[in-house]
């Protein structure tokens, strides 16, 4: 079994779930040496996007290093969660150093899932903590946990027809020994489908009581088109390696990561989404930016077809995983 993300020494990922509200968010920290952090950087390509902290991500601003990344539910409410990461890693000591404290540097990003479950529940700083808590190194765990709790693909009918996302993780070893992750929360508007066959695997259904594909996207170029902002979407990825990468070439990896969106999500990077790709460097070792990029595409392609393949059903909309 792939270990997913925490494949890159250095990282750890734990998972704060409310199967009640059905949301949860997902935490990977990354302090670095000493709690100086990792470089990192992100591409941004959806329309509706919920972060925090994500501009200093780019290349040009002061900060270059990050001490953890949140994702969670919730919609914009799910980014109070992110203060309580803060408040786990302050008490490690770990921060940016600003003299007189240290702030940790936490970057963030939602999704929606308010539709699914209770709309009043959302992920709180007391979850944040509890994720940074439950951070380990142990294999990532995966399906309908964490940010992916609440997770949902194929919305072109709205949730009736639609299935479950939810979280999936994926890790390759290059030659060389250099190794690249990813980790996806996937809650796509369009279809999950196999990067290799094109065949869907996850995604909006012609009748809430049918298995069979509508196919999102040839629905639409028949005419059918979602209107209104019920049913919003968003998938969150973070990508890393132990390869050393300066703050440009971080995003360049995160940009050529969402090739990985666009192999096995259909429609992708719509008006609906709030799609973001964070990247991290890790570690010392020397690589290719290019093949970096392309390992990260094609992980991230794997980790989204695992967050639907492991995916239960929650809240009356049905998974794969049963």
């Amino acid at each position: 079994m792939t270990r997913g993300l925490t494949a890159i020494e250095g990282i750890t990922v734990g998972h704060s779930t409310d199967l009640k509200g059905i949301t949860g968010c997902t935490v990977i920290l990354c302090p670095g040496t000493d709690g100086a952090g990792v470089i990192a950087s992100s591409d941004v390509r959806g329309s509706a996007v919920g972060e925090r902290e994500t501009e200093l991500l780019q290349p040009g601003h002061l900060v270059e290093r990050i001490h953890a990344v949140l994702l969670a539910g919730g919609s914009a409410f799910g980014l109070d969660a992110a203060s309580g990461v803060m408040r786990f890693l302050e008490e490690k000591g770990i921060g940016f150093d600003v003299g007189v404290a240290r702030v940790p540097i936490v970057p963030a990003a939602i999704l929606f899932d308010l539709a699914i479950g209770d709309p009043r529940a959302r992920p709180s700083a007391e979850m944040g903590y509890l994720a940074a808590r439950n951070a380990t190194d142990a294999p990532v765990e995966e399906g309908s946990v964490g940010a992916g709790t609440g997770a949902t693909v194929g919305k072109l009918f709205g949730l009736a027809q639609a299935m479950k996302g939810g979280i999936g993780s994926w890790s390759d070893e290059l030659a060389g020994g250099v190794r690249v992750a990813s980790l996806a929360a996937v809650n796509a508007f369009g279809d999950v489908r196999d990067p290799k066959t094109g065949a869907i695997l996850a995604g909006a259904r012609i009748a809430s009581d049918s298995a069979q594909f509508a196919d999102t996207g040839a629905q639409m170029r028949r005419g059918i088109v979602r209107r209104g902002f019920s049913t919003p979407n968003t998938t969150l990825v973070v990508v890393s390696t132990d390869a050393r990468l300066s703050k440009l070439e971080a995003a360049k990896m995160a940009a050529m990561a969402q090739d990985g969106l666009a192999r096995a999500i259909s429609p992708v990077h719509t008006m609906f989404d709030g799609d973001i790709v964070f990247a991290l460097s890790c570690g010392e070792k020397q690589a290719d930016l290019n093949t970096l990029g392309t390992a990260a595409a094609d992980a991230t392609a794997q980790a989204i077809v695992r967050a639907v393949q492991l995916a239960a059903g929650l809240g009356g909309v049905p998974g794969l995983a049963g």
